[in-house]
């Protein structure tokens, strides 16, 4: 399932609820990598202790990451994970054009999430797209 041992351990270091989000908000990266033309192979990596994903091999998209949100108190137990794109792309101000109602977005670099809401996934599906395919689009 992973090929780096450290992106790994930071899915098995999230609580269970967290974990099983961001499997699937990883599962959505790669699944709309392999149907999308001209992104190719997505390279899972970590970033600021967060897992990446990036179109290394033909450089079509913006970096996208996945993880949780940290609470304050260390004692408190996340309730909230986040998709972040580059902040200096355009991308959530694009999502916030095209899905003022479906998300809840941090400032110009997140997607967020509670843990109790309804991904809307074709929409979703659609974020993830635009970024892996930024290079690509943003000259057109």
């Amino acid at each position: 399932m992973f090929t780096d041992k450290n992106v790994e351990a930071v899915f098995q270091g999230y609580s269970t609820n967290i974990k099983e989000r961001c499997l699937l908000l990883r599962e959505l990266i790669f699944d709309v990598a392999t149907k999308t033309k001209g992104v190719g192979e997505v390279t899972e990596t970590l970033k600021w202790g967060q897992t990446s994903y990036l179109t290394l091999a033909t450089k079509s998209g913006s970096t996208i990451r996945i993880g949780e949100i940290k609470q304050k108190n260390k004692k408190d137990l996340s309730r909230q994970y986040a998709i972040y794109f580059h902040c200096q792309t355009n991308l959530v101000e694009t999502f916030k054009v095209l899905f003022p109602t479906q998300f809840k977005y941090q400032g110009h670099r997140a997607i967020v999430f509670d843990l109790d809401d309804e991904i809307a996934i074709k929409e979703l599906r659609y974020c993830i797209e635009l970024a892996l395919t930024y290079h690509l689009n943003k000259n057109t």
